[in-house]
């Protein structure tokens, strides 16, 4: 078992409490009666009581931090030092579509800077933690990023924007690009999700626009503390503010960059 800081035990024993909550309803998406309304309002429900569940965790533990949440927004706290940036269901269409590929997001941001994260799929019990300096794990596996060199062989994830986007036709044309140059592209759905299997090697880079803090911030410590490599697509770190994100190896975080950062 890997020795992990109290911070790090409450914001799992979080994440599995809001998970339980996620995975009872989610057995009930299927049985919905299929209309817009219907699963739409469940699903909305659902995501609630999970960030009901995460921000009352999490308050009791550490009283004065202050949040970021999908739902509620920014909650300011007493300790203006400590920030919680949460996600209680990232892949909410996925969810909606009795697909498996959605999770939990918890950040920690100390003075500005992220120092914690965790990620978890209570569909297929996949925890993935880190702290700043200590390393990333899956469960208790060390993650380590795949050291893959060649554009040629990678499996690289993104996020297609959805009707309501809009960067269509730039995404189509930086696809256009890479569809050349790699072994493959796939879409999970879940930002989180992506962002952790780069940092378990599943996949070799991930990349998408107009994100929110709380679909990276967690997944950008893990990949980080995997050996990985995390910038927006100006390669700065401004992730969190203009919500563009390029995540690799450090070899591959440059040959990515040098097609897909903007040239502004």
């Amino acid at each position: 078992m890997i020795n992990v800081s109290p911070t790090l035990n409450v914001m799992i024993s979080a994440a599995r409490k809001a998970g339980r909550s996620l995975i009872r309803d989610f057995g009930e998406v299927e049985h919905l009666q299929v209309s817009i309304k219907g699963p739409a309002n469940f699903v909305s429900a659902a995501d609630h009581k999970a960030e009901d569940i995460i921000f009352r965790e999490l308050s009791k533990a550490r009283p004065g931090y202050g949040f970021l949440m999908e739902e509620r927004g920014e909650v300011a706290g007493a300790d203006k030092t400590h920030r919680w940036i949460v996600d209680p269901l990232d892949g909410t269409t996925n969810f909606l579509h009795s697909n498996p590929m959605f999770a939990i997001s918890i950040g920690l941001e100390r003075e500005g800077q992220l120092i914690a994260g965790v990620i978890y799929n209570p569909a297929s019990d996949e925890l993935f933690t880190a702290e700043k300096g200590k390393g990333a794990y899956m469960n208790d596996r060390r993650l380590r990023v795949a050291a893959r060199k060649s554009l040629a062989d990678c499996l690289v994830t993104t996020g297609i924007p959805h009707r309501g986007r809009d960067n269509h036709p730039r995404f189509l044309k930086e696809m256009s690009v890479l569809m050349q140059e790699v072994a493959g592209i796939r879409r999970s759905g879940s930002a989180a999700l992506d962002l952790a299997f780069v940092a378990a090697g599943r996949f070799d880079a991930y990349w998408e626009r107009n994100l929110k803090p709380w679909d990276l911030a967690a997944g950008i410590v893990i990949v980080r503390e995997a050996g990985g490599s995390v910038s927006d697509l100006a390669g700065k770190d401004k992730f969190l503010e203009n919500g563009d994100i390029l995540a690799a190896n450090m070899t591959l975080h440059k040959a990515f960059g040098a097609i897909l950062f903007d040239k502004a």
